[in-house]
């Protein structure tokens, strides 16, 4: 059902001022009195006392308001590299977006991450170049760094005069009253009756020209620019007026069966867990019995809320293409479905946690405390992986970086009055087979019990992740028992022979037996992790490490020392291209190596080289450069203790 509703993000690499431009926006939509100030901490969507203090968003605050009679959903997002996983979750439920520059230091690293991630996804963008008023802002260099750094062709619908000062104006050159050439041109060659009339010199009405290039916005055809100063409450009347215009609502029908997505997870000191949701299809209403598609439960809403930052604001219904919050729903989790089962946006991937990090109670007493907290903020955000290790009352998280090592350390202070300690921070490597070999499990004793089955275990390609099938019959083993060798694989992969997740693993079951009268499904979700343990002892594994694609900008005297760096890393790297004494650098880097380069180059430089770091992937690497750890738990190899703990025998 089409509505005057738009749900739209706000992203950018970190200091771009989107918070601030969110905060023009709610002056403007009237939802508050006053501008906040990042630097004062007085922003509506900076909430959570960390990013007070630091002045940066570190989670996606989503509020609300009115512009021209259309409501608009806006979410800020984080601005960190290192808060990537929250972004990713947004991408899946907004319909457009705002991808803000800053007019003084151009396409940053993460800037292009961004877009890359936009791309990936679909999603409308209108660009937004900030500080036109800043020291340094040049808007002719910046959108020259966005055709060359991000590929991309933009349509400027503004010139400005007078950058750099606070006297910056903005001349529009796409409205009624001013249609310029090169814009109507643009327009023009996309659509063919529009381009004959054009090439004859009929003349196009900007009505047309204005709503194919909305056309064109939302089928991501033509990326429009405008440019502004939040500071100054300047363009931001346009930009508004531009996501109105240019980005498409979110559909969707409220008169048809329920469906609904859970992207986020919250807790309230009062309702408890709060399950947030965009409504696809349908409407949800307090008291309504909901079915978990996804769980398979049914549970019932006992309380719908805005997402408004700071406070709690209920309402009655949430319609379709509406996102809220629903109190009531315990079992739910992220990535979830709501009533009828529906595809929805696949996730893009940002970045990906390279460290993992034991996390300690200072106070030994703490630790359970400190458990549960954990898997509340892991609940919250899955791409922290927490692993409890009850053997060795170890606590483990996977981490992005520093920064976000030491915010979640301050969230787990502040909000659970718990001082933890991150002890031991470790870049993630992988395991995959060396050989072909074969893995074999008989589990038959104590009884009752029956399980046999033999694995053939081989190397895939690298990327592959992990692949399973089956060549036996149900003869040999019946399909239900096979069903629960293939559920459990996953699970049976998360520690391999060298204490870290196996991957790029080709695993066929080949042979198999079940017993007509010992056999349950539990027997071959205990045997399936020996089996393939087994094979893995067998095969051999060699460790691999995650590697980062890099590029480096800089002036051309630090070549040599650059590129020695690289090569000192461990690292490989492109021939390098020069313009202007300047050259540019491409390659790839082990990220053991290089955690701490970005601040070396930059002290090297004196701030003056730029490096932007992508995840690449996996590569093989040897045990001496790598790290092997101990099995965490108690292994499947200790068949007799694995037995009884599976068995729920040992404590």
């Amino acid at each position: 059902m089409t509505r005057a509703l738009r749900n739209i993000a706000i992203l950018a690499h970190a200091d771009a001022g989107k918070t601030s431009i969110t905060e023009q926006m709610l002056w403007l939509g009237g939802m508050i009195k006053k501008a906040g100030s990042v630097d004062e901490g007085t922003t509506q969507t900076d909430s959570l006392k960390v990013e007070k203090e630091r002045g940066i968003s570190v989670r996606s605050a989503l509020t609300s308001f009115l512009w021209k009679d259309t409501r608009i959903n806006l979410v800020d997002t984080p601005g960190h590299v290192d808060f990537s996983a929250d972004v990713e979750r947004i991408l899946r439920v907004i319909n457009g977006a705002v991808l803000v520059i800053s007019a003084a230091e151009g396409v940053q690293a993460h800037t292009e991450a961004l877009w890359l991630a936009l791309k990936k996804a679909h999603i409308p963008v209108i660009l937004f170049i900030n500080k036109i008023d800043r020291v340094g802002a040049d808007l002719e260099r910046v959108l020259k760094e966005i055709r060359s750094e991000l590929r991309l062709n933009p349509l400027g619908l503004q010139n400005c005069s007078e950058e750099g000062s606070p006297g910056v104006t903005i001349t529009e050159l796409w409205n009624e009253g001013k249609m310029d050439e090169s814009i109507v041109e643009r327009i023009a060659e996309t659509n063919e009756s529009f381009l004959e009339k054009y090439l004859e010199g009929e003349k196009l009405t900007f009505t047309e020209l204005d709503e194919q290039l909305s056309i064109l916005v939302k089928s991501c055809e033509i990326t429009p620019v405008l440019s502004g100063s939040a500071k100054y409450e300047l363009g931001i009347d346009e930009l508004l007026d531009a996501v109105i215009k240019y980005l498409p609502s979110p559909g969707g029908n409220s008169h048809n069966p329920l469906s609904a997505f859970v992207f986020g997870i919250s807790h309230d000191k009062i309702m408890g867990k709060v399950s947030l949701v965009k409504v696809l299809q349908g409407k949800l209403a307090t008291r309504d019995l909901v079915r978990n598609a996804s769980r398979q439960v049914e549970e019932k809403v006992t309380q719908l809320r805005k997402l408004v930052p700071g406070k709690v604001e209920e309402i009655p219904v949430a319609e379709a293409g509406e996102i809220a919050g629903i109190c009531g729903l315990s079992s739910a989790r992220i990535g979830d479905i709501l009533g009828q089962e529906t595809e929805v946006a696949p996730p893009v991937k940002i970045q990906q946690p390279l460290l993992v990090v034991q996390v300690k109670a200072r106070n030994e007493k703490e630790y359970p405390a400190l458990a549960a907290a954990l898997q509340e903020l892991a609940e919250e955000d899955p791409a922290l992986e927490f692993e409890w290790f009850r053997e060795e009352a170890e606590l483990q998280l996977k981490m992005m970086g520093w920064i976000q090592m030491e915010v979640i350390q301050q969230i787990i202070l502040d909000r659970f009055s718990i001082e933890a300690v991150f002890e031991n921070p470790t870049v993630i490597y992988k395991e995959t087979p060396s050989t072909i070999a074969e893995g074999f499990v008989r589990y038959w004793m104590p009884k009752p019990c029956w399980a046999i089955l033999k694995f053939r275990i081989e190397p895939a390609e690298r990327g592959s992740g992990v692949q399973y099938s089956s060549i036996i019959g149900v003869n040999d083993v019946l399909q239900k028992y096979q069903n629960e060798v293939e559920r459990t694989i996953e699970g049976a992969l998360k520690q391999g022979i060298k204490g870290w997740e196996v991957t790029d693993i080709r695993i066929t079951l080949i042979e198999g037996e079940d017993h007509e009268m010992h056999s349950r499904p539990g027997d071959f979700v205990i045997a399936t992790p020996m089996g393939i343990m087994d094979g893995l002892v067998n095969s051999g594994t060699t460790l691999l490490e995650p590697l980062v694609s890099f590029r480096i900008q800089a002036s051309e005297e630090l070549l040599g020392n650059i590129t020695s760096d690289i090569t000192k890393m461990r690292g490989s790297f492109d021939s390098p291209t020069m313009e202007q004494g300047r050259f540019t650098l491409t390659g790839l880097l082990p990220v053991a190596s290089s955690l701490d380069y970005p601040v070396k180059l930059s002290s090297r430089s004196g701030g003056k080289a730029r490096i932007s770091t992508h995840f690449h992937g996996y590569a093989l690497c040897s045990d001496e450069l790598g790290v092997i750890r101990p099995y965490k738990g108690i292994s499947p190899l200790d068949s007799a203790k694995y037995i009884l703990k599976a068995r729920k025998a040992l404590q």
